[in-house]
């Protein structure tokens, strides 16, 4: 079931012909995965996230990323780790079921097309959590999507 509601492809962000980094979000958090420069020792990437801004890079150069981020994030369980060659940032969003057009503010906004199919998602994924047993996979929405932080008559479980 998971698999079904589960992002098709992660989104890019491109900036002057370049993949900056990807990115996808669930209910509850936004990944973004950034491809590491080859032969460079992991010990010198860094990250830092605070609650509405990220900065990551090499030591002893300028922030590969220096941004605010789109939406404010839970520090404690926002994180980065390095595997096979990417940067992977987990941001725990701060508004559960919250739709992010974008991991950082004012850049790489999803297409409005792209940002109803991402809120029908993660709607979808809000009433599987809510009424387990039940397979919403193939729902079909007419009109405008809800907002999934408050359908279901206003519950919220941040």
């Amino acid at each position: 079931m998971a698999e079904k509601l589960a992002p098709e492809k992660r989104h890019n962000f491109v900036h002057g012909g370049k993949k900056v980094f990807e990115w996808e979000q669930n209910l509850d958090e936004v990944n973004m995965y950034i491809d590491l420069p080859p032969n460079v020792p992991n010990k010198l990437f860094y990250g830092k996230i605070t609650s509405q801004h990220i900065e990551v890079g090499i030591r002893g150069n300028p922030p590969y990323l220096n941004h605010d981020l789109a939406s404010p994030v839970k520090t404690d369980s926002s994180f980065w780790t390095l595997e096979d060659g990417t940067m992977h940032i987990t941001l725990t969003k701060r508004e559960k079921g919250h739709t992010w057009s974008s991991p950082i503010l004012g850049e790489g906004i999803l297409d409005p097309y792209s940002a109803d199919l991402e809120q029908k998602r993660l709607m979808l994924q809000r009433f599987q959590e809510e009424n387990p047993g039940f397979d919403f996979s193939q729902a079909q929405f007419t009109g405008s999507c809800p907002d999934p932080r408050t359908f279901m008559g206003g519950i919220r479980s941040d």
